[in-house]
């Protein structure tokens, strides 16, 4: 078997193999309990599963190991080893990384990895790509087990019979060699992207924040902002239904559905990607300047986002809610990504029922320059503390209700028909102020 694409020196026969035949061992992990924050260069610690991605291996996703326990140091991870993951949701596992060569010592590969050692005929780096390949990807994924897609499993006996096409050594090295030159560019660009985008969130925050401000075309200062909360600028409607079954490539309706706000589309939407088929009568559509914001999402931080869209007449799917104004829909999406976008998280976790408690979860406080906030939900009312203090009176400045009203300083009625969805918009229409 030859490759359609290869170097000119090279003209032997692929031959096909099966993976427990190109290495010397493969070893699973261990998972003590360890504690929630990650080992310093100096201490033990064992990976987790995200520390293998498709973007390469990170050792800094790893849970220190406790004073108390012995470190197994047959489980170490080298220079070259070959991680994969083994249990996880669907889309998690088979995942392939190559430890590099800068690695730390003292990391120790979990129970949800497998680590491989590549023999010496063949290169660990070329094994790590052929076994990240679509080909081995669809082996392994046919033959994961689990009653989920949520948690599902590949032994070692599965991952030992893929089976792969290798060249000579000499050719796997120069392959090796030449992708990892293309990696090596792909992550200089990553890293200049990633500079770029901290400088992006640096200037949003000093716009919103005031602490920079520009000029009229004729020089003159603009005037002050004034403070406001969504309710008075616009009102919420919701999206209708559209799953990702109803979505086709010869769809003649443009649509956007929830999950692509947090993995696709950033402030502005000029461009969909996505077209269904669906009867026009039973959609909503968008009118440009809409704000879209998720409904669900993975974390309370996913649906802290917002998209505006420029276009007229694009299907949008159920999860979404839609925020409809006369302002400028580009700078509130900007605003709620940025200055609001921690205090709309903290005000769904409070609408899904998870009261936060401010000294056992700091990580939930935020500072608006005059206050700091903390949400909770109790006896069906979301409680929003303010405080100018360096503690907490434990009286709420503000109380919402399911009637649609807030209430500050003050014990509203007690209601029992309040729902998450509800909770969730009523607050972020009435509670969140911002400046505009």
């Amino acid at each position: 078997m030859f490759p359609k694409l290869r170097f000119k020196e090279f003209d032997e026969n692929w031959k096909e193999v099966t993976l427990k035949n190109c290495i010397t061992s493969i070893d699973s992990g261990w998972s003590p309990q360890c504690e929630s924050y990650p080992a310093n260069s100096s201490e033990w610690g064992v990976l987790k599963t995200t520390s293998v991605d498709w973007s390469g291996f990170n050792s800094s996703f790893n849970k220190k190991l406790p004073l108390e326990l012995t470190p197994r140091k047959e489980i170490e991870v080298k220079p070259l080893d070959i991680l994969v993951t083994r249990a996880g949701p669907t889309e998690r596992v088979g995942v392939v990384s190559v430890v590099p060569h800068s690695v730390r010592s003292k990391l120790m590969i979990s129970d949800k990895l497998i680590r491989l050692k590549s023999n010496e005929e063949n290169n660990p780096l070329f094994l790590g790509i052929s076994l990240s390949s679509v080909k081995c990807q669809n082996q392994l994924q046919s033959k994961t087990s689990g009653l989920a897609k949520s948690q599902t499993n590949i032994s070692q006996k599965i991952l030992g019979e893929v089976l792969l096409k290798l060249p000579s050594k000499e050719e796997q090295t120069k392959i090796a060699s030449f992708l990892s030159a293309v990696d090596e560019k792909i992550s200089q660009l990553t890293k200049k992207h990633e500079l770029l985008s901290q400088y992006k969130q640096g200037m949003m925050q000093k716009l919103f924040s005031q602490q920079i401000r520009f000029k009229a075309d004729d020089g003159s200062e603009f005037g002050e902002w004034e403070e406001t909360t969504l309710e008075k600028i616009g009102t919420f409607l919701k999206g209708k239904g559209i799953s990702k079954a109803d979505i086709v490539c010869d769809g003649q309706i443009p649509c956007v559905r929830y999950g692509e706000l947090y993995t696709h589309y950033g402030e502005v939407i000029s461009k969909v990607i996505s077209a269904t088929n669906i009867d026009v009568n039973n959609l909503v559509l968008s009118k440009a300047n809409d704000i879209l914001i998720p409904a669900s999402g993975e974390t309370q931080i996913d649906i802290a986002t917002a998209s505006c869209i420029l276009d007229d007449g694009i299907a949008l799917s159920g999860d979404l809610n839609i925020f409809r104004t006369k302002e400028n829909g580009i700078f509130l999406s900007y605003l709620i990504r940025s200055k609001l976008k921690m205090k709309i998280a903290w005000l769904r976790t409070s609408a899904r029922g998870i009261e936060t408690d401010l000294e056992k979860h700091p990580e939930y406080v935020t500072n608006d320059h005059r206050a700091t906030f903390r949400f909770c939900e109790r006896d069906g009312e979301i409680l929003i503390y303010v405080s100018t203090l360096s503690k907490y009176d434990r009286t709420p400045e503000i109380v919402i209700t399911s009637n649609n009203s807030c209430n500050s300083k003050s014990s509203a009625d007690k209601t029992s028909n309040l729902t998450p969805s509800d909770s969730f918009l009523n607050a972020l229409a009435c509670a969140i102020k911002f400046s505009l």
